[in-house]
């Protein structure tokens, strides 16, 4: 296998995006393999790193379908569910509290 060509940060040639550019042109890679790569230089810290895609051999997105739709409702509603009271918290439940606010901090709840 060859190497694949490095390029430095803002400078890759055109036909060349990364998932993300390709993702806000409609595309997707569609199994293709990396082109190339981009390199990110930063001080003291190994360069970042994001790996190119040609935009020729890109597919377009697949559309959401109907259980698709389905699937991502439920897993954002359960995301949204504290598992201490069982209610819709109305925004995602942080992580770092594992509950609602109203459960993780009970003494503030009413003055």
């Amino acid at each position: 296998m060859a190497a694949l060509p490095v390029y430095r940060w803002r400078l890759a040639p055109d036909g060349l995006a990364t998932r993300r550019q390709l993702r806000a042109r409609g595309l997707r890679p569609g199994g293709q393999d990396v082109a190339a790569q981009l390199e990110r230089p930063r001080r003291r810290r190994a360069p970042l790193v994001a790996y190119l895609y040609r935009v020729d051999l890109a597919k377009p997105v697949r559309p959401m379908t109907p259980a698709r739709w389905a699937a991502l409702a439920k897993a954002n509603a359960a995301r949204r569910t504290c598992p201490a009271c069982r209610r819709d918290a109305g925004y995602v439940i942080p992580a770092s509290l594992g509950m609602c606010v109203t459960c993780a901090y009970p003494e503030q709840r009413a003055a």
